[in-house]
C-alpha cells in the first residue's frame, strides 16, 4: 500500500508540475506576442517542459513488478580475445557514464581484467529509481565494428559483448538455498583495490551446482563481506531465473514468441566505414556514435519502452556490414 501511495503521489506531483509549467509558458507566450524580449526565457521553458514530459513518459512505461528496483549488471566479452575484451570495457564505460548522467550510484562487485587489454567480466550494482526497468532495455548482445587498434594491418574487426541485467532483491524476499548445492572457492583479487586486497585470498566465487550459475565478488577486503555480496547477487539471479521460467510457460501456453533471440545483437555501433549506432529492435539510429559510447543512450531506452508498450517491437539481429 505504501508503494502504491508513493506512485500515486509521484503521478500527482508530476501533473501539478506540468500544469504549473504550462501556465508559465502561457504567460511568456502572451508577453512574446506583445513584443516583450522574452524569447530566450520562452526557449528555456519549452526545453525544460520537454525534458520533464520525456522523463514522465519513460516512467509511466515502467510499470513492471521489479522496474523500480536497483539493478545488477554483468558484462561479458564474446569470442575474439583482446578485441572483444576491449569492446566489453568500452561497453562498461558507456554504462558507467550513463549512471553519472542519471545521478545513480554504482558499486563494482567484481572486475576481471583482460589478458592484454579490456575486461573478461565485470559485475556492478546500479542504485537508483527505475534502474532495473531502464537497463533491462539494454540487456542482450552489443556489436562493435571498427578499425582495430590491435591489428598492425589496420583491418576492420567486428566484436561482440553481452550485457545481463537482474533486479536487486529487497531484504524481505526469501530465496531458498541449500548449502550442499553451493561450491565456494576463494582466490586472490586481480583488479585494483589496494595492496591488502591483492595479496590476500579475500575474493569469493560461488557456484550454484544445480543451475551452473557462477558469481564472484572481490571488491571488499573482508572475505565475509565478499561472500555476503556474492550471495546477494546469486539470490537475485536465481529469483530472476525462476520468474523467467514462469514467463516462458505462460508464453508457451499463449503461443507467443519472445522479441529477442538469444545470441543475436540488439544494437550495432559502427565506427568504420561510417559512424552510426543502430538498435535492431526499434530501428532507432544515432549518427554521433561517440556521444552514445559516452553514455547518451536514453533515446534508445525510451524508444524501446514505447515500442514494447505498443506491441511493435522488432526482432534482434540485423544485417551484416
Amino acid at each position: 500500500m505504501l508503494q502504491r501511495r508513493r506512485r500515486l503521489e509521484e503521478d500527482r506531483d508530476l501533473a501539478e508540475s506540468l500544469g504549473s509549467r504550462l501556465d508559465d509558458l502561457a504567460v511568456l507566450a502572451e508577453w512574446a506576442e506583445a513584443g516583450e524580449p522574452v524569447a530566450d526565457d520562452l526557449g528555456r521553458a519549452l526545453d525544460d517542459l520537454s525534458a520533464q514530459v520525456d522523463a514522465g513518459e519513460t516512467k509511466k512505461m515502467l510499470g513492471g513488478e521489479h522496474d523500480r528496483k536497483n539493478a545488477i549488471i554483468t558484462i561479458h566479452p564474446g569470442a575474439g580475445g583482446t578485441e572483444s575484451q576491449d569492446w566489453a570495457e568500452m561497453l562498461l564505460r558507456m554504462y558507467v557514464r550513463w549512471t553519472e548522467r542519471k545521478g545513480f550510484k554504482r558499486e563494482i562487485m567484481d572486475f576481471q581484467p583482460g589478458d592484454e587489454a579490456g575486461i573478461k567480466s565485470a559485475t556492478l550494482t546500479i542504485t537508483g529509481d527505475y534502474a532495473y526497468g531502464m537497463l533491462l532495455a539494454e540487456a542482450g548482445v552489443h556489436r562493435l565494428v571498427r578499425i582495430s587498434p590491435y591489428d598492425q594491418a589496420s583491418r576492420r574487426h567486428t566484436s561482440f559483448a553481452s550485457l545481463y541485467v537482474w533486479p536487486e532483491l529487497p531484504e524481505d524476499v526469501d530465496v531458498e538455498l541449500d548449502e550442499k548445492d553451493l561450491r565456494v572457492d576463494t582466490y586472490r583479487s586481480s583488479g585494483a583495490g589496494g595492496q591488502h586486497v591483492n595479496v590476500t585470498d579475500s575474493a569469493i566465487r560461488i557456484t550454484h551446482i544445480p543451475t551452473g550459475i557462477v558469481v564472484s565478488c572481490q571488491n571488499e577486503r573482508s572475505q565475509h563481506k565478499n561472500r555476503a555480496h556474492a550471495m546477494k547477487v546469486l539470490k537475485s539471479r536465481l529469483f530472476d531465473l525462476k520468474m523467467k521460467e514462469q514467463q516462458a510457460k505462460l508464453e508457451q501456453l499463449g503461443g507467443e514468441k519472445k522479441d529477442i533471440a538469444f545470441g543475436s545483437q540488439i544494437r550495432s555501433y559502427v565506427l568504420h566505414p561510417y559512424q552510426m549506432a543502430k538498435d535492431h529492435r526499434t530501428k532507432e539510429e544515432v549518427g554521433d556514435v561517440n556521444r552514445v559510447l559516452d553514455g547518451d543512450i536514453d533515446v534508445f531506452i525510451k524508444t524501446y519502452l514505447m515500442k514494447k508498450a505498443a506491441g511493435t517491437l522488432g526482432q534482434a539481429g540485423g544485417e551484416e556490414d
